[in-house]
């Protein structure tokens, strides 16, 4: 069976009524599962993991674009986090005997039916963009709902799918195909957003961190303190370790502390057990990696200060049935 891993993210974090009517053609379905849904008012965004068969995906995940189109005005729509669309992004990942030209296919396949059927226009993305500039998801997005307006109908940000004007409430949405990355955030002892944003520029590639690091600040206004916010694009080059204990390093100049951090999402075992090793020696503990979902989860709370963390948030902990 065919595995794939899609995470859609909705322009809707705070309305949960609403976020469930969204959702709900995702839900009980036949040869996938949906493992997680995350919402966060700050942002006011949604991130939704399914898990499975790619081709039982496709017209539940209509539906579900369907419904947000219905549901999300995106004219009325405020947040931290930058969007373009009611559903900003798409995602397909493989995970278990599906290669990317596979999930490439899917992401055209999808693509295709959202903008024919509803009338929506569609950027590919990652691995499946027709062209290098569009690889990068950030550079899509640039100029956010408002400007897409404008930016759209410009010869070179025409629509890989789809007329060449958004949809007046719904926007466009990006459909791609990529590697797992971790959406990390670790949160400051501080409500500086100078603070973060210097811890932010020091870690990001853009400004001279690290590759395939993404990093920003943004303010969490229910929760009185600021976050560096960012997606890890390969956690085999940068672990969540050395990113965490850069942070901390730079964070020692203001005297300020790592209250916690968080994974939206869903994350790899593997991404996981390199950072406890790392701990797991420095302590001079034993390390083994064939412990239980429950120990990892237990560890990645100690060391990573992983909050509103279970072993469900681990994709291989979802693939048992």
């Amino acid at each position: 069976m065919k595995i794939v891993q899609c995470v859609p993210n909705i322009s809707e974090g705070t309305d949960l009524k609403k976020i469930d009517r969204i959702v709900a053609p995702l839900k009980n379905q036949k040869g996938f599962k949906l493992v997680n849904i995350e919402a966060d008012s700050d942002y006011n965004r949604t991130v939704i993991t399914i898990i499975g068969d790619p081709d039982e995906m496709i017209n539940p995940l209509l539906k579900f674009i369907e419904n947000a189109k219905l549901e999300i005005d995106m004219n009325y729509h405020q947040g931290e986090h930058p969007r373009m669309g009611a559903v900003d992004v798409i995602p397909f990942i493989p995970i278990k005997d599906v290669s990317m030209e596979e999930c490439i296919n899917y992401a055209n396949l999808l693509a295709e039916k959202v903008a024919s059927e509803l009338t929506i226009p569609v950027y590919l993305y990652a691995e499946a963009a027709k062209t290098s500039k569009r690889r990068n998801l950030p550079t899509i997005r640039r100029g956010e709902f408002e400007g897409m307006k404008e930016k759209i109908t410009l010869k070179e940000w025409e629509p890989d799918y789809g007329e060449a004007k958004i949809h007046p409430s719904f926007g466009v949405v990006a459909i791609g195909a990529r590697l797992p990355l971790i959406a990390y955030n670790i949160d400051l002892g501080t409500d500086d957003e100078k603070i973060a944003n210097n811890v932010a520029r020091a870690i990001r590639k853009s400004s001279g961190g690290f590759a395939f690091v993404q990093a920003g600040p943004v303010f969490l206004e229910e929760r009185g303190h600021v976050q560096v916010t960012m997606n890890i694009l390969d956690f085999k080059k940068n672990p969540l370790y050395r990113v965490l204990e850069t942070v901390r390093m730079e964070l020692k100049r203001y005297q300020v502390a790592v209250l916690g951090s968080e994974v939206i999402g869903l994350i790899p075992k593997e991404a996981l057990l390199r950072s406890l090793r790392y701990y797991l020696l420095k302590d001079n503990e034993e390390y083994n990696k064939e412990i239980s979902f429950l120990e990892i989860t237990n560890l990645a709370k100690k060391y990573l200060q992983l909050r509103d963390f279970d072993s469900n948030k681990i994709i291989e902990a979802n693939l048992g049935d």
